[in-house]
């Protein structure tokens, strides 16, 4: 079984300690357990793409706002790493999820989640993102081929820019993305670009939305960063809900994702991407499918 598969496996078995937080929304007084899944309570689960203390504040007022257009409590889960939302959700513990793209798919084939939403612009257009590969100059790697035999850090074996693409790249690059290089799982988009800016490892992904979160942090140059490669637009993560819940339900939480106006959320650090969501449906991710199959990820099967 290649590393990364094994890793996969290694993270499902930590599904009993799942949730590195919880932030509930506000109860509405008109809930009703007829209406609201789960006795009145919507479980939540947003993948760990930036630290946990910085999203926890901003997603608890996303819940809120989804609380009142529902009449129903939405407790909002930042989960320990991506695998474990899909097991999650596979568990019935959740009702609905934020997942990455490749999360997705594996929450899709073996979770039956759902796409209802994703991120958008003002004007209503779905917003896409890039994975990159880089290094820091002082590493004396000029290409992508060079990447070979180096330390590299991955973000988390189910995430798509994080793992997937770079995977891709450094395969046609003719580097074995498990034993070509040097692999580190740092558990998060955040801890890899920590993992690179703190010369940790000599290379990694950087995906586009963690450069936008550490630029509004100060917290990036771009003079500090080779970037070896670059990927085609990556369709941003959808949110999801559990297949097999009543279909009104999710209509009306899809009616109640799209009403909200994320530009609203007070966010100084950039966690929450646009300042939208317009509905969003399976075929987008189709292409993340045959990526994960081309490298010989099953997609049925995770734990």
């Amino acid at each position: 079984m290649p590393v990364a598969l094994r890793r996969l496996a290694v993270l499902a078995a930590g599904v009993s300690v799942l949730f590195a937080t919880a932030c509930g929304g506000a109860a509405s007084t008109a809930s009703s357990t007829s209406s609201c899944p789960n006795g009145g309570t919507i479980r939540f689960g947003v993948e760990p793409f930036d630290d946990a203390a910085q999203m926890q504040p901003v997603y608890s007022q996303l819940a809120t706002l989804l609380s009142a257009r529902l009449g129903c409590t939405v407790q909002v889960n930042i989960t320990n790493n991506y695998t474990a939302e899909v097991e999650a959700m596979r568990a019935g513990k959740l009702e609905a999820g934020e997942f990455g793209p490749l999360g997705y798919v594996f929450a899709h084939k073996v979770a039956k989640a759902e796409p209802v939403a994703t991120f958008a612009d003002k004007t209503g257009t779905a917003l896409t993102y890039f994975a990159t590969v880089v290094t820091t100059p002082n590493t004396g790697i000029k290409s992508l081929r060079d990447v070979a035999g180096h330390t590299f850090a991955y973000s988390d074996p189910a995430s798509t820019s994080g793992h997937l693409f770079p995977a891709y790249a450094l395969k046609k690059a003719g580097i074995d993305p498990d034993t070509g290089i040097k692999p580190e799982y740092a558990g998060s988009h955040t801890a890899s670009f920590l993992a690179i800016k703190n010369h940790r490892v000599d290379a990694g992904e950087m995906n586009s939305d963690t450069i936008t979160s550490a630029t509004a942090q100060g917290q990036y140059q771009a003079s500090d960063y080779v970037t070896l490669w670059k990927s085609d637009p990556i369709p941003q993560d959808p949110v999801t809900v559990r297949g097999d819940l009543p279909s009104s339900f999710r209509t009306r939480f899809k009616d109640a994702l799209l009403a909200v106006d994320l530009s609203t959320i007070p966010d100084p650090k950039g966690v929450l991407i646009g300042s939208r969501m317009v509905a969003q449906t399976n075929a987008p991710y189709q292409q993340i499918a045959d990526l994960a199959n081309l490298l010989g990820i099953d997609v049925n099967h995770i734990g």
